[in-house]
């Protein structure tokens, strides 16, 4: 069996009751349940909440809430891992253990369909632990610069001021969008980040992090303009 599980907390501080607010006229989670459903990858689509008005939301877009999040796994200190874990776990004492769980995170409004499809292709092609979204940064971060107590700016590594740009090596980030893993890796508590893992690399201009009231206003723009040229 294949889950989604949406994890949605309804104690968010920066942005209050980010999984629910309205994103381009629908609550920002129900983009997420409706690129779960609409992928065909998942025999169950679960939102993981402590919180009434979040479960009655995220039934009324066609998500299942069959459980409360515990109390422990609801603050400010809860990880993705011991949230995803819990959820495969009841499963599993329901009789009904999953054999591949997607960590979607309920504040993704750009993850696709198409991405969950490519993500549970790679799963099973690699036998990695897991898959999950990540994108190129727009700068190099070796050129990185901290701004100092004084007021100044220094580089974080001085050596790599006079490389050129082209010669320096790529990196990447979490897009923060959605996570495949193997039932067993979640239940081990198994590292995201580790070469058991594989990326899926997404454009930057689908990734947008949303953690404060700026982001939020950018992904609104972002997802404007990719509906207008659609």
């Amino acid at each position: 069996m294949k889950v989604a599980i949406i994890p949605a907390r309804g104690g968010s501080k920066r942005i209050p009751r980010k999984n629910i607010r309205l994103f381009a006229g629908k609550p920002i989670i129900a983009h997420s349940i409706g690129a779960a459903i609409e992928s065909g990858c998942f025999d169950r689509v679960i939102v993981s909440t402590d919180d009434p008005e979040i479960a009655t939301v995220a039934r009324e877009w066609g998500a299942e809430t069959p459980f409360v999040r515990p109390t422990e796994l609801s603050d400010d200190h809860a990880g993705t891992t011991p949230v995803i874990a819990h959820a495969t776990a009841w499963l599993a004492e329901q009789g009904m253990a999953p054999t591949q769980v997607c960590c979607l995170y309920a504040t993704a409004p750009f993850v696709s369909r198409d991405d969950l499809r490519q993500g549970l292709a790679l799963l099973d092609k690699t036998g990695c632990d897991f898959v999950f979204s990540v994108t190129s940064y727009a700068f190099p971060i070796q050129r990185a610069i901290r701004i100092t107590t004084a007021g100044r700016v220094e580089m974080f590594d001085q050596s790599q001021f006079a490389i050129r740009s082209q010669d320096l090596e790529d990196a990447f980030h979490d897009a923060g969008q959605f996570y495949w893993g193997r039932a067993d890796s979640w239940l081990q508590g198994r590292p995201v980040f580790s070469s058991a893992s594989v990326p899926l690399l997404l454009p930057r201009h689908r990734v947008q992090d949303i953690d404060t009231p700026e982001d939020w206003v950018r992904a609104e723009w972002m997802y404007k303009a990719m509906q207008s040229a659609t």
